[in-house]
Parts: structure tokens; sequence; C-alpha cells
């Protein structure tokens, strides 16, 4: 009965994890949850207030299939203000998710049959949605040297005739790595001269720790022309529940997109692109608070973690992850087929912590702890693994 799209669908791993959290709560079970990719923090008020009053007007009815026309403007002017990029507002389609956004771009560009490269550690959705659309996953190996950022040659490696895209995380889920300008105009450099297609998750770039962001496409006209910039509200600003995204892409490929969308949701919720535009242009300051925190608490979370001699972690300059290495523990899990899985359910069952498997993400010797939550938490949290990494 069903089709073999759905069939080859794997379920989210970090919302099955969330599922069962859920269900522990409910018997009263208390759950330290590090895991959840979600900022702690209340949509800031300027932003609610934005929504409420666009109720209040009754702007409630449809509008623009590519979105309001006054956010759309404000994204263009967001983006050429601060990552020297010059899209026009017909240049940007504002989606219900930076999820669905990636979902219409793969839509507009991909055929069955062309091969995505997707970097390994890489975000849980892209292999899924990529297969969805119908075209295939290729994983490319990094080096955790390299704080698995992905280099030219590696991509080298893993190119064939049939690559049409490359999905590019700055800064990166789920290591929190950030990209130079340097090693972008290289990866920029050689998609233009294969002819490949960048698509460019930006949706952390707000979230760093002190280093300089770049927007790849940002660094030639000729990038510019390959890339899809895919950025949304979620997390700068607190927005999970709201679902808008964007994409700012050439005018061809945003015409697509926004045809493509006009058919499966006609357009975002107008009272969530309105809270938007109310954090874009208000909340500036809100936003910025924020990431204060979020840094406060990842150096919190790191001095914990480099007491306990058998973890190590790709250091985090954006995002709100560690990248937790395991590798070491190898031996107590001996008879499990995966060694991420095993760990975060025993650590799951017995110490009340979750986290996510690294194999979600493609790196089985690996976990990933959100910081997204209290100084509390992420100690007692952190805590509690290190008392069972002494119990095995």
């Amino acid at each position: 009965m069903l089709s073999e799209r759905a069939k080859n669908i794997t379920p989210s791993v970090t919302i099955g994890i969330n599922n069962k959290v859920a269900q522990l709560k409910e018997k009263n079970i208390q759950i330290i949850n590090l895991s959840v990719g979600e900022p702690d923090f209340a949509t800031p008020e300027k932003a609610k207030y934005s929504a409420i009053e666009a109720v209040v007007r009754n702007q409630t009815r449809y509008d623009m299939v590519s979105g309001l026309n006054r956010l759309k403007q404000a994204i263009s002017d967001k983006l050429k203000n601060e990552n020297n990029l010059c899209y026009s507002p017909d240049q940007i389609v504002v989606a219900s998710g930076a999820k669905h956004a990636i979902t219409n771009a793969l839509m507009a560009v991909l055929n069955p049959g062309d091969e995505v490269l997707i970097p390994k550690p890489y975000w849980v959705s892209y292999p899924e949605t990529v297969k969805l659309v119908g075209g295939i996953p290729v994983f490319v190996d990094t080096d955790k040297a390299n704080n698995f950022k992905v280099t030219v040659s590696e991509l080298e490696q893993s190119a064939s005739g049939k690559t049409k895209l490359i999905i590019l995380s700055n800064p990166s889920n789920p290591t929190g790595a950030v990209y130079s300008r340097d090693e972008l105009k290289e990866i920029g450099d050689f998609c233009v001269k294969k002819g490949i297609i960048i698509l460019a998750d930006e949706i952390y770039e707000k979230i760093r720790y002190g280093c300089e962001f770049t927007s790849i496409a940002s660094l030639s006209d000729e990038i510019n022309q390959m890339t899809i910039t895919v950025n949304g509200f979620s997390k700068s600003a607190s927005m999970t529940g709201w679902r808008v995204g964007y994409t700012a892409s050439s005018p061809q490929i945003a015409k697509a997109i926004s045809a493509i969308q006009g058919h499966l949701v006609s357009h975002p919720s107008t009272i969530s692109q309105w809270a938007a535009l109310g954090a874009l242009e208000k909340c500036g300051q809100d936003m910025d608070e924020m990431v204060e925190v979020f840094k406060g608490r990842r150096n919190f979370a790191l001095s914990l973690l480099d007491d306990i001699d058998k973890l190590g972690y790709i250091n985090p300059d954006g995002a709100f992850y560690v990248f937790i290495d395991i590798s070491s523990l190898k031996d107590h899990f001996k008879d499990s087929s995966s060694l991420s899985m095993a760990f975060c359910d025993q650590l799951l069952e017995k110490h009340k912590v979750a986290v996510v498997p690294g194999i979600a993400f493609g790196a089985d010797d690996f976990i990933r702890m959100c910081y997204a939550c209290s100084n509390e938490e992420i100690a007692e949290g952190i805590s509690r693994i290190k008392a069972f990494i002494d119990s095995l």
C-alpha cells in the first residue's frame, strides 16, 4: 500500500528521542534533556506583539505565495547589510520553516537520480529530504582533525558526472564548526568549475562566538549564481514553533520555488510572517543577548567536559551543540551494532539523560549534546554522563 518513497524514509532520530523523553515525563520520570535542538528562550516580546497586532488588523487572509512583501524587503535588506548579498525581494521565497525551504529548493533543481553531496557528519534530515524528492545522497567523509569541515580534495573523491548539488551547513549542526572565508572560497570555486549547485544552510548564522561569518554566495558573482541560501528565524529569534524560513536564489530558481510552494502550501502562515518581520525589525538586541547566554553556557559545558578524561569533542564556534567523541568507550559496547545508540539508550535508561546518538549524523563514534538549557541542567546532565562512564 505504501509508496517506495515512504518505505525508503528513515524516521528522524531526534524527533524519536524527544517522543521518548515526553513519554517518560508523562510517567513523572525526571529527565535531563540535552537532545533537543531548540532555544529555551521565549520568542521576543516585540515579535509576538507584531503577530498579535496583525490578528487585530485582520491580516489573516491569503497573501502572496512567496511571502509578505514587507517581510521579503526586510530579508533583502538584512542580507545586504549583514551578509553582503544583493537579492531583490522577488528572489526571496518565504517558507514554513528552513526545513520546508530546503525541500522547496531541492524540488526545484533535482531530477530523479541526481546525486547530492552531503558532508559527514550531517543534519539528520538532509539525506531523507534528498531521497524524498528523488535524489541520491552521496556522503562525503571528512576529517576530525579539521573539525569535520569538508575540503575540496574530499569533494573531488565523491563527486561524479551525476553530481548536481552539495548541501553545506555553516555553522554546522551537529559540530558547531564555522567555515572561514578562504575555506568557503575554495569550495565555491570548485562548485562553479564543476557546475554543482550549492545549498547553503545558514540557519545558525547569528549564533556564533567571536568568529567571522561569511555567506558563501557573497564571494563572487559566479558563486552567487550557483548558490541557494537558506535561513530562517527558528534558532536566531527563538521562533521554532512559528515555522518561518526562506530561500534567496537566482530569479529563475526563485520563480520555480515559488511555483512549487504555491501548489503545496499556498504560503506560510501570514501571522507567523508578521512575527518574523517584527523579529527582524525590532529584536536585534534580543537576539544578541541570547547569543551571549549561549556563549556562556558553551564555555561552562566545555569546562565540565574537560574534566572527563575518556571524552573528547569538536570545539564549537557556533550553533548550540557539542559533538562529543566517545570512541574510547568502544570496548564497553562491543556487543552492540551501534556504539552511539547503545551509549545513548543506556544513558537514558540508567541515568535519565537524553542526548542524540552520532549515528543519526553519520558519525557513530560521537554523541550530540545541546546546551540550549540552563546551567543547572548542563551541570547535572554532564555529571550524570560522567557517573555513567565511571560505572562502565
